[in-house]
């Protein structure tokens, strides 16, 4: 059955969808609400934004929403490939700015840039971070498990907020599953990330899970008991976490 799927899995709602583009709408719209409601009810909004190809639909959906007073909304994102060069299209900051952060007047967009010491940069995107409240995190779930780029076995009690973290082989080829590598060896094997206890921190969360490649993930967050294995299964000790599905996504685990 198509439509709002409610679990016994700790989430606050699962939503699944007939298409990827009900599933990014859907989302889209419920983002936009909770913009709005809390740009009614303070001065500025800080978001973070996921860079993958699972985001498509819900940013392109995003940007056509009308009454959010973006120039009080600040934006991050939450990873970063290391040892691409500047200009190279699949770093994320770039994709970001493709998708939304070049068509839309934020008030400011912070960027990842790992610079020459990805450990300084670290740090000091951890203190940006840490200036205020997260609001709301737009993410999604890797064909592993991962949150960001925290693979398995993942730390779910990390102490740092940001920080370097070598890419397992399945999250690496992931980046050719969806188009972004043409090759595996393509793909970097660093990156700088969020760690999961920091997007656990945010108010709400809104994931946006579409395609068959992530239906067996789907299946292990909301079934198995919440552990490193699986660090998706981490979404579930948040307290306003809304996961979007589609047919794809949803196979193994809802009866439609």
């Amino acid at each position: 059955m198509m439509g709002e799927q409610w679990t016994g899995s700790g989430l606050t709602a699962v939503h699944v969808a007939a298409s990827r583009e009900e599933l990014g709408l859907t989302a889209a719209r419920e983002i936009a609400e909770e913009l709005r409601v809390r740009l009614g009810r303070q001065r500025r909004v800080r978001m973070v934004f996921a860079a993958a190809p699972s985001q498509s639909e819900m940013l392109a959906a995003l940007v056509r929403q009308s009454g959010i007073d973006w120039p009080r909304v600040e934006a991050f994102h939450m990873d970063e490939y290391l040892d691409l060069v500047e200009k190279a299209p699949q770093r994320f900051g770039l994709w970001l700015k493709r998708a939304i952060f070049d068509r839309i007047d934020f008030a400011a967009v912070h960027l990842i840039e790992p610079g020459a010491d990805p450990d300084q940069a670290a740090r000091n995107y951890a203190r940006l971070l840490a200036e205020a409240p997260i609001d709301i995190v737009c993410l999604g779930v890797g064909m592993n498990g991962h949150l960001a780029f925290n693979d398995p076995p993942a730390d779910l009690n990390d102490p740092q907020d940001v920080k370097v973290v070598e890419l397992d082989a399945l999250s690496r080829r992931q980046q050719v599953e969806d188009g972004c590598f043409q090759r595996v060896e393509d793909v970097p094997t660093r990156a700088l990330t969020l760690t999961i206890p920091r997007l656990l921190r945010a108010n709400r969360l809104f994931c946006c899970v579409p395609g068959p490649l992530k239906a067996e993930a789907v299946r292990h967050t909301l079934g198995d008991s919440i552990g490193s294995d699986w660090p998706s299964t981490a979404l579930r000790l948040h307290p306003s976490c809304v996961l979007y599905l589609d047919r794809d996504s949803a196979a193994e685990t809802i009866a439609r």
